[in-house]
C-alpha cells in the first residue's frame, strides 16, 4: 500500500508540474503575443497587426492556424530588403475578431481598411496557404491599391476541387482536427512531447522530407508546428477558413493585371501545386516556381523561397520607379521548365 501512495503522490506531484508548465507558456506566449503586435481602430472594426522595416509596402497574409506572428521571418528578410512589411491577423485569428459576415471580399475589404488606417495608398500583397484567398480577392475588388501579388503554397484550387482532394492522406488528421485543434492543453502537450505527429497533418509535409531536412529546417518546421499554441486564440480562424475557400474563377484570375509569382511543391499533401499552376496559367505573365519536394513547409527550400520573393519584389519596385511597369519584371511561363523546377 505504501508503494502504491507513493505512485500515486508521485504521479500527482509530475501532474501538477507540467500543468504548472503549461500555465507558465501559456501567460508567456500570451504577452509575448499582445506585445509584438498593434491593434488598429478601422472602418472594418479592429484588426491587428504588426510592422517591420522602411521602403516599398507588403501586405503579409498568414495562413491556416497562424495569426501575424506567422510571417515574422519573412518580415524580417523583406525589411532587411528593404520593404515595410505589414503582417496582418485574419478574421478570428488572435486579436482581429470575426465579424458577422467573414467571407472572402470582406476579408479583402478588411485589408483595404487595415492599409487605410496606416496610410498605405498601394502594397504588395503576399498571401500564405489560406491567405491565398483574400490575397486574390484584394488584387480583384482593389486593383489600384495591388502592386504585385505573391502566392506561396495557396490554399486556391481550380474549379471541381473537392476536400478529398486537398486533405492529407493521414490516419491522425480526424483525431488532430477533431480533438487536438480544440484544446490548448492538448496541442500543448503535443508540440512539447510528440510534434512530429503534427508534420503530416498540419504540416502537410511528408514525414521522410522532415526526416532527410537538414537541422536548421528541421527546427523551423517544429516552430511553425508550435506556434499553434495557443489554439483557443485561433480555432475561430480556423473554422472561418474552412468555410472560406473558394475555387479560383479564370475569368477573374485573366482580369488581374499587376506581376504575380507562385510558389509550390510537388509533394504538398494540401496538393497547393494544382492552385499554384491554375491561377499561373490564367493571370497574364504570372511566374511559378516549383520544388520537388518540401511538402507545405517547403522544407529545404526556405532560403530559395525567401531569396525568389525578395528579388521579385526588388524587380516589381525597380519597373515601377523606372516606369516600365510590367514588361521590367521577369516573367516565366509555366512551361520553361528550365527556370522553374528546382
Amino acid at each position: 500500500m505504501t508503494y502504491v501512495a507513493g505512485c500515486v503522490v508521485t504521479l500527482l506531484a509530475l501532474a501538477g508540474w507540467v500543468y504548472a508548465r503549461y500555465e507558465f507558456d501559456l501567460s508567456e506566449v500570451t504577452a509575448r503575443l499582445v506585445r509584438d503586435s498593434h491593434v488598429a481602430t478601422t472602418a472594418c472594426g479592429p484588426i491587428e497587426y504588426s510592422d517591420v522595416g522602411s521602403g516599398p509596402a507588403v501586405l503579409a497574409i498568414h495562413g491556416a492556424g497562424g495569426g501575424y506572428p506567422q510571417m515574422a521571418e519573412f518580415g524580417t528578410t523583406l525589411a532587411t530588403a528593404g520593404f515595410r512589411v505589414v503582417a496582418v491577423s485574419r478574421f478570428g485569428y488572435l486579436r482581429t475578431p470575426p465579424p458577422i459576415n467573414a467571407g472572402v471580399k470582406e476579408q479583402a475589404a478588411a485589408h483595404a481598411c487595415l492599409l487605410d488606417s496606416l496610410g498605405i495608398t498601394t502594397a504588395a500583397v503576399f498571401g500564405i496557404s489560406a491567405g491565398a484567398s483574400s490575397s486574390i480577392r484584394f488584387c480583384l475588388d482593389f486593383p489600384a491599391r495591388c502592386s504585385a501579388l505573391v502566392l506561396l503554397v495557396p490554399a486556391a484550387f481550380p474549379p471541381g476541387t473537392t476536400t478529398k482532394d486537398t486533405t492529407p492522406p493521414s490516419p491522425y488528421m480526424s483525431f488532430v482536427l477533431d480533438h487536438v485543434l480544440r484544446s490548448d492543453f492538448l496541442i500543448w502537450t503535443l508540440t512539447r512531447v510528440a510534434p512530429r505527429m503534427l508534420i503530416e497533418t498540419v504540416l502537410a509535409t511528408p514525414i521522410d522530407v522532415y526526416q532527410k531536412a537538414d537541422s536548421s529546417e528541421q527546427a523551423r518546421a517544429l516552430r511553425i508546428i508550435k506556434d499553434i499554441f495557443p489554439v483557443s486564440q485561433r480555432i475561430e480562424g480556423l473554422r472561418i477558413d474552412a468555410r472560406m475557400a473558394a475555387p479560383l474563377i479564370p475569368e477573374e484570375l485573366k482580369t488581374i493585371s499587376v506581376p504575380t509569382l507562385a510558389i509550390s511543391c510537388e509533394d504538398d499533401l494540401y496538393r497547393t501545386l494544382a492552385g499554384a499552376s491554375y491561377a499561373t496559367q490564367h493571370i497574364p505573365g504570372a511566374r511559378l516556381v516549383t520544388f520537388q519536394s518540401g511538402g507545405h513547409g517547403w522544407l529545404g527550400h526556405d532560403a530559395d523561397v525567401k531569396r525568389e520573393i525578395s528579388q521579385f519584389l526588388q524587380a516589381v519596385t525597380l519597373s515601377n520607379a523606372t516606369g516600365e511597369g510590367r514588361s521590367g519584371v521577369r516573367t516565366l511561363s509555366v512551361t520553361d521548365s528550365s527556370e522553374q523546377s528546382f
